[in-house]
């Protein structure tokens, strides 16, 4: 009725109108609206909404945004002349659709403004420096490959690799520090959709998050939208003086939605079958994030891409790495040997990381790398049962120290500082004696606060390493007493 009554509004003041002459799924054919402009939001009379895609002089092709029935005959008029998304501070705690409407039951939404979903992307000379880095609050990224506020990096894996997880982990981990996280579900089953809202219910991030679902049985169209309506709700934030961290889950299912509303417009398809376009379409979202040189406030973009069998070599996740400043690959097969996050540490990379590094922390990131990649070397060797030397058990040995600090639970979060404490802790060690890992944790935690300096640092590793250490035990000769062993950890 609201619809209906909108529609006869819009007709008495003259908008452009036309009239719906052929349909083809999500693909709607319009004569009349001449001189309409492209994207522009078209209105039908049943209230149903449409896109403007093509323009000509007698007739406009339209994506439908609500679903693929339409019938021929149904009159349509222009209802802004671009589409336009509720946004503002409103939005945060809510639950919507790409179109800005609320499905949490916690009533209508009260948002003042609106805005387009395509908007340009801040030029070079409105853009500053990245160099403050985000905490996840998970150690084998943070201390490995951190993400600074304003970047861009991609989160790549197979399906139930871990991939949401984390991503739940890092939106829980903003909790207290004013930043604001976008999450963007596209083309997801109900059931991943839940389970992620239990998640950020739980740990409280709904607190400081929108929400914005295009589920798998919603239009081809809203899957296709979502990302940029998201980013739109997210970019008024962040121009509005807020940290924003948007989350796009899965630019995968976003590209498998444009490809069929292009293939169902006859657009000629390029390679593996997506539109030519693909990859300027995934750039021009992507890269409107950064940080403002005005008022020093960051939009955090991170992309996940779906890599079937762990292949992530195919077209959507090369032009996504091409694009973005690094990646966070996860590994089912790291997944399926216990290591939890299951990050691939070989392939991984930050490409701005280190800025928001230190001194102190650069050098822990470099020396964690060497240790990780002398305990592969080491385990490779193990392999073949023969006697160790005594440094190639000591690196078996530390190595499986320091997984088993990476190792975590998706309800635990850690501080940088205390991430730090305990990678230093274990490192000073040098795998001389056992250490109980889990105390050494719960200890540094207590710790936290009273590190004001690097001499802070220094005293209290050294109080932690005494406490939570003991003497090796006596085994069997290195190379037996590992063969076998080397499941525990993997790249």
């Amino acid at each position: 009725m609201f619809e209906n009554r909108r529609f006869q509004k819009l007709i008495e003041q003259d908008k452009l109108s036309g009239e719906v002459v052929s349909t083809n799924g999500f693909i709607i054919e319009v004569k009349g609206l001449s001189g309409v402009r492209l994207g522009a939001q078209v209105l039908f009379e049943d209230g149903q909404r449409g896109l403007v895609r093509e323009a000509y002089t007698d007739r406009a092709v339209l994506f439908n945004i609500d679903s693929e029935h339409m019938e021929p005959g149904t009159l349509a008029v222009v209802e802004n002349d671009l589409l336009q998304v509720p946004v503002g501070q409103e939005l945060i705690g809510r639950i919507v659709t790409p179109m800005g409407d609320p499905i949490d039951g916690k009533g209508p939404l009260k948002a003042r403004k609106t805005s387009g979903i395509f908007n340009q992307a801040p030029g070079i000379m409105a853009r500053s420096m990245l160099n403050q880095q985000l905490a996840s609050g998970v150690p084998a990224v943070d201390m490995f490959f951190p993400i600074v506020l304003g970047q861009r990096i991609a989160i790549l894996g197979d399906s139930k690799s871990g991939k949401s997880t984390f991503l739940s982990q890092l939106a829980a981990n903003q909790q207290g520090n004013d930043r604001i996280v976008v999450y963007a579900m596209i083309g997801k089953r109900k059931v991943d959709i839940e389970a992620l809202l239990a998640g950020l219910n739980e740990s409280k991030a709904m607190d400081h998050t929108i929400v914005v679902i295009a589920d798998i049985f919603d239009s081809l169209s809203l899957s296709y939208l979502a990302p940029y309506a998201a980013c739109a709700m997210a970019e008024e934030l962040w121009y509005a003086g807020h940290d924003v961290i948007i989350v796009y889950d899965d630019l995968s299912s976003h590209a498998e939605a444009y490809r069929q509303l292009s293939l169902i417009q006859e657009v000629d398809p390029g390679r593996d079958s997506y539109p030519g376009d693909m990859f300027y379409s995934h750039s021009s979202l992507l890269e409107r994030a950064g940080k403002l040189k005005t008022s020093q406030k960051t939009l955090t973009a991170l992309p996940v891409v779906v890599t079937p069998n762990d292949d992530i070599t195919a077209y959507l996740s090369t032009a996504i790495m091409s694009i973005t400043d690094g990646q966070i690959i996860f590994d089912l097969n790291v997944f399926r040997q216990g290591i939890r996050p299951a990050v691939n540490a070989g392939l991984s990379v930050s490409r701005v990381g280190g800025q928001a590094q230190n001194v102190r922390q650069k050098r822990l990131s470099g020396t964690l790398f060497q240790k990780v990649a002398a305990y592969h070397r080491a385990e490779e060797f193990s392999h073949f049962g023969s006697n160790l030397s005594k440094e190639s058990a000591t690196d078996l040995r530390l190595g499986k120290q320091i997984y088993g600090v990476l190792k975590q639970r998706p309800d635990e979060l850690y501080s940088l500082t205390v991430q730090q404490l305990v990678l230093e802790t274990v490192l000073l060690g040098n795998a001389q004696s056992e250490l109980d890992i889990d105390g050494l944790k719960r200890a540094s935690k207590e710790s936290e606060r009273q590190i004001k300096d690097d001499k802070d640092f220094d005293r209290i590793e050294t109080e932690l390493l005494k406490r939570f250490s003991s003497p090796l035990a006596d085994t069997e000769p290195a190379g037996k007493q590992e063969e076998g062993s080397s499941s525990d950890a993997s790249t």
